[in-house]
C-alpha cells in the first residue's frame, strides 16, 4: 500500500537521536524545530516512538541550550543569534551561521506538539526537568512580547509580525496550560493581536501559505476567519504543482514564484477540517499529482518550470501528503461499509 512508501521515506530522514533532517539532500541536512513538528503529525493519534523520541530529541535540545533560555525569559534577544535557534545540525548542536533565527512560529510549534501530544496520549513528558523547559519556553514567548514582536517568520525571511507566528505561540500557549503556568492574559494578548492582523499574514503580505496553519493543524481561529483564510489562499496562490507561498516570492524565482507541493494536501487537510468534504476531495487528485511512486515529494517546483528544486524528498511535503490522502481514505472507507 502506498501508505507503507510514504512512512519508509521519512524513516530514511530519521536520525539516530529520534530527530529527523528536513530532506535527504545536501541542502537540507539539518534539523529545524518546525520541519519535525509537521513530519511527525503522521504519528500523533496513536502510541508511537516515532512522535514520542522526536520530542525528546528537542527537548535534550532544549536542555543544552536552557542557559541561553533562560537570559532571555528575561532580557529581550537583539540579534538573531541570541534567539532560541530555529535550525541546527544533525547532532543538534547551534550552527555559527548568519540564519533568520527569530522564528516565535517554531517555538509555538514545539509548545503545541507537546501539549497535543501529551493530551491524545503520547509519552511526551518523560521527569520533572521536561516540564521545566516547557515553562522556561513559555516564559521565554513573554519576555519576546510575541503578540507584537518582529520576527523572521515560517519563511525565514525579513523581519515584521506575522500572523501565523503569532497564531502558532497562540496555540502553543494554550495547548500546555493543562502542563505549566501560562496567564491567560498572555493568551488573550495573542488572540487580540491576530483579531486586528488577519486577513493579512504581515504588513507587506497581504496573504501567505503559512496562514494555513491557523486552520490545520492550529484551529486557532473561527470558521468564519477560516473559510476566508483557505479561500484567499487557494484563489490567490494555488498554482499547477502546488501553492506559492506569497505573491513575488523571490526563493527559486525562475520568472514566477516556486509552487510548494505540499500546499496542495495542505489545503485539503484545511477544508477537511471546516467539514467541506466536497471541496477537500478537489485536492485529491491535485495531491497525487506531486507524489511520485516511490513517494519522495520534493519541497516545491522551480517557478516557471516543470521541474522539482534538488530538496527532494522533502519530508514536509511527504507528512503532509501521506495524512491528507489517508484521511481522505478512510473517509471513502467508511462510506463504503
Amino acid at each position: 500500500m502506498y501508505t507503507n512508501k510514504a512512512i519508509q521515506v521519512l524513516d530514511r530522514m530519521r536520525l539516530s537521536n529520534g530527530a529527523y533532517t528536513a530532506s535527504l539532500s545536501n541542502d537540507y541536512s539539518y534539523v529545524w524545530i518546525r520541519d519535525i513538528v509537521y513530519t511527525v503529525l503522521p504519528f500523533i493519534n496513536e502510541p508511537s516512538d516515532r512522535y514520542v523520541n522526536a520530542y525528546h530529541a528537542l527537548f535534550d535540545m532544549f536542555k543544552t541550550y536552557e542557559w541561553k533560555i533562560d537570559i532571555h525569559r528575561k532580557k529581550k534577544p537583539i540579534y538573531l543569534f541570541e534567539y532560541i535557534h530555529s535550525r541546527y545540525s544533525t547532532d543538534l548542536k547551534e550552527m555559527p551561521v548568519e540564519w533568520g533565527h527569530a522564528q516565535n512560529d517554531a517555538i509555538g510549534a514545539f509548545l503545541w506538539g507537546v501539549g497535543e501530544g501529551y493530551r491524545l496520549g503520547q509519552k511526551v513528558i518523560r521527569d520533572k526537568k521536561d516540564i521545566e523547559i516547557v515553562q522556561k519556553l513559555v516564559d521565554y514567548l513573554e519576555c519576546l512580547q510575541y503578540w507584537q514582536a518582529k520576527d523572521n517568520g515560517m519563511w525565514e525571511e525579513n523581519m515584521e509580525v506575522h500572523a501565523s507566528s503569532i497564531g502558532a505561540c497562540v496555540a502553543g500557549l494554550n495547548a500546555v496550560k493543562i502542563l505549566v503556568n501560562v496567564k491567560e492574559d498572555l493568551i488573550k494578548k495573542g488572540e487580540n493581536a491576530l483579531r486586528n492582523l488577519l486577513p493579512r499574514e504581515s504588513e507587506t503580505k497581504e496573504t501567505d501559505l503559512a496562514l494555513l496553519s491557523l486552520v490545520f493543524p492550529y484551529r486557532v481561529v473561527d470558521r468564519d476567519q477560516a473559510l476566508k483564510i483557505v479561500e484567499t489562499v487557494s484563489s490567490k496562490l494555488e498554482r499547477t504543482h502546488g501553492v506559492i507561498r506569497y505573491e513575488n516570492d523571490q526563493y527559486y524565482n525562475e520568472g514566477s514564484e516556486a509552487e510548494w507541493c505540499f500546499g496542495f494536501p495542505w489545503l485539503g487537510l484545511c477544508y477537511l477540517e471546516l467539514g467541506q468534504f466536497h471541496k477537500a476531495s478537489e485536492y485529491i487528485e491535485k495531491t497525487k499529482r506531486i507524489v511520485p511512486d516511490n513517494w519522495e515529494v520534493p519541497e516545491l517546483y522551480v517557478g516557471g518550470t516543470n521541474q522539482p528544486n534538488g530538496n527532494t524528498p522533502l519530508a514536509w511535503s511527504v507528512a503532509m501528503s501521506y495524512i491528507f490522502l489517508t484521511k481522505m481514505e478512510d473517509l471513502a472507507q467508511q462510506k463504503i461499509s
